[in-house]
């Protein structure tokens, strides 16, 4: 590939990223689901119980984020890219801020994903570290004992 073709790749392999971002904040899972390629693989290295590690396929991404909007009232800001030798390959970097729904107490996590796209810009690949304690104590109502089990099922 030429240094042009690269820098094309590059741009829309992070738009595919940015428009994930933006749907997920809107809540349009049906749309933001076109974004990924068939069979493409969702994957939480730090999911806490309730959460799986793995999510494989449209159908099965459909279904694990139908639950978030009315989990999280978020929005996603402060977006870096980090560029990679592979132009289809995307290092985002970014907080989200807001409000887990059923508590009302404030939901705010910094996010590092590494997200590999096809020749189409679908996202194939989407590994997402962000911090389940976060998310975990913005779920748990106020009134919970702090020893008790505080796992948590959010998403689907």
């Amino acid at each position: 590939m030429t240094r042009t073709e690269d820098d094309a790749r590059r741009a829309v392999a992070q738009h595919a990223v940015a428009e994930h971002l933006r749907l997920t904040a809107a809540g349009d899972t049906e749309e933001w689901v076109k974004l990924f390629a068939p069979d493409a693989v969702l994957e939480f290295p730090y999911a806490p119980d309730g959460v799986p590690k793995q999510v494989i396929g449209r159908d099965a991404l459909l279904a694990h984020m139908r639950g978030f909007p009315e989990t999280f009232d978020v929005r996603f800001v402060d977006l870096v890219f980090h560029d990679t030798v592979d132009p289809s390959l995307v290092v985002a970097e970014f907080r989200s801020t807001g409000t887990a729904l059923p508590t009302g107490k404030p939901y705010e996590q910094t996010c590092i994903s590494v997200v590999r796209t096809d020749d189409d810009a679908r996202i194939t690949h989407y590994l997402d570290y962000w911090n389940p304690l976060v998310a975990i104590e913005a779920l748990t109502p106020s009134e919970v004992p702090a020893a008790s089990d505080r796992s948590v099922t959010f998403g689907a």
